[in-house]
């Protein structure tokens, strides 16, 4: 234990704390004697980058908690399977960066269980470059990481609806899982037709309706 202190920059009375307030998982015991490995030292030196960064040990227990109990990322992405998304890992420190402190145990348990998040070692694996950028983009702008991720979890049910929709057109009695495959970007072009002429409908109804009514129609979207 004063071995890891030592390396973590941190006394032993410290260590003992995180570990009672169950910041760092327990160390592997082998009879009274306590193995702690390079898995409790990569915390603790992000638990101290956490607290510099303004977080309260609070907030950091939270963040802990949601992680631990993570979905592996073999799980996550399903190893083997294709995908035409790239994974971004990131250390929980850096997460929170990107998330401007909105990064909380409540947040990332919602980002766990719709599968935006696994875990890997001492890694977050974020399964999507493209909607983590997305995401933090829409925070940049002022909107709360709560609401993109209730909004992405609807996103989810209507395109996993529209998933099956075009599996089931292609997937005849003579057609194969390859051809799915194959035919997949029309699926995708017709979606990205479909919501841009959607937002193109919005956009006229906002800019053709009086000003009392538009601030009104945004209060109820």
């Amino acid at each position: 234990m004063e071995e890891l202190a030592e390396e973590a920059g941190i006394t032993v009375r410290t260590l003992r704390f995180y570990r009672e307030r169950k910041l760092i998982p327990p160390p592997r015991r082998e009879g009274r004697i306590a193995w702690y490995d390079d898995t409790h030292l990569a915390r603790l030196r992000t638990i101290s980058a956490l607290l510099e960064r303004g977080h309260t040990l609070n907030g950091i227990a939270e963040l802990a908690e949601a992680f631990d109990h993570g979905r592996d990322v073999g799980e996550l992405l399903g190893l083997g399977e294709p995908t035409e998304e790239t994974p971004v890992r990131l250390s929980p420190e850096e997460l929170a960066d990107v998330f401007a402190g909105q990064a909380t145990g409540e947040n990332l348990a919602a980002a766990l269980d719709l599968g935006y998040l696994g875990t890997d070692g001492g890694e977050i694996v974020h399964i999507s470059r493209r909607l983590l950028d997305v995401s933090a983009a829409l925070v940049r702008e002022g909107i709360p990481l709560a609401d993109v991720l209730t909004a992405a979890r609807r996103v989810r049910e209507h395109t996993e609806a529209l998933a099956e929709l075009f599996t089931a057109l292609v997937l005849t009695e003579d057609r194969t899982p390859e051809d799915l495959q194959r035919l997949r970007p029309l699926a995708k072009n017709v979606v990205e037709a479909e919501l841009s002429m959607a937002l193109d409908r919005r956009l006229r109804e906002h800019r053709d309706a009086p000003p009392r009514e538009r601030g009104e129609a945004a209060q109820s979207s």
